[in-house]
């Protein structure tokens, strides 16, 4: 049967930045969640993400949507400081700079919990390493895409003074690894659910 969504509370909060619908931006948080939607999901994500918090009894947390099955597709690795949660779905993959297709739900999130203190300008460096460590597993896997047209991304450390997580910092290079397997494993996962239907 499996779980509808996925929670993850933090042990103490940790620094977060992402462009999640719930709590984006830059801010603390107590935790994360990918909160499944339907496929044609229209509604008011402001009041369905804060109404989800309530529900389920969390306080301060980063929100993620996804219209994907959360149970089925979700994807965990770690490599050094890095964790890599990933959900992928991949119905509406698209090239950065081009028209995109006709819309479709499809959504590839990607939460890193980075048990380092970093500056900020480190956590906008991993957002930078992790997109191209999702590209390159996107274009490594056939698909003609650096992403879909409503990707999320958060990365989850604490304050402190590592200035860099570019591919050459060892912190990148676990960002990459991590991703890139989390990834991998989630799009087969993902087209796993679309051949047995």
């Amino acid at each position: 049967m499996g779980f509808k969504h996925f929670i993850l509370p933090f042990d103490e909060p940790m620094l977060a930045l992402s462009n999640a619908p719930h709590r984006g931006g830059l801010t603390r948080a107590n935790g994360f969640f990918f909160m499944r939607v339907p496929k044609n999901y229209s509604g008011d994500y402001r009041a369905d993400c804060l109404a989800f918090e309530r529900e389920n009894g969390l306080e301060n947390f980063v929100g993620f949507m996804t219209a994907a099955d959360v149970a089925k597709v979700l994807a965990v690795a770690r490599s050094g400081s890095v964790t890599a949660y990933i959900t992928a779905g991949i119905t509406n993959p698209a090239i950065a700079g081009d028209v995109p297709p006709p819309w479709e739900p499809g959504t590839i999130n990607i939460a890193l919990v980075i048990n380092e203190g970093l500056t900020v300008g480190a956590m906008t460096n991993a957002i930078m390493t992790a997109t191209e460590a999702k590209t390159y597993t996107l274009l490594s896997l056939g698909y003609n895409a650096t992403g879909t047209t409503s990707d999320g991304i958060g990365v989850f450390a604490f304050e402190g003074e590592k200035e860099w997580a570019g591919t050459a910092t060892e912190l990148g290079i676990s960002i990459g690894k991590a991703v890139r397997k989390a990834l991998e494993e989630s799009i087969r996962k993902w087209e796993g659910t679309r051949s047995v239907k």
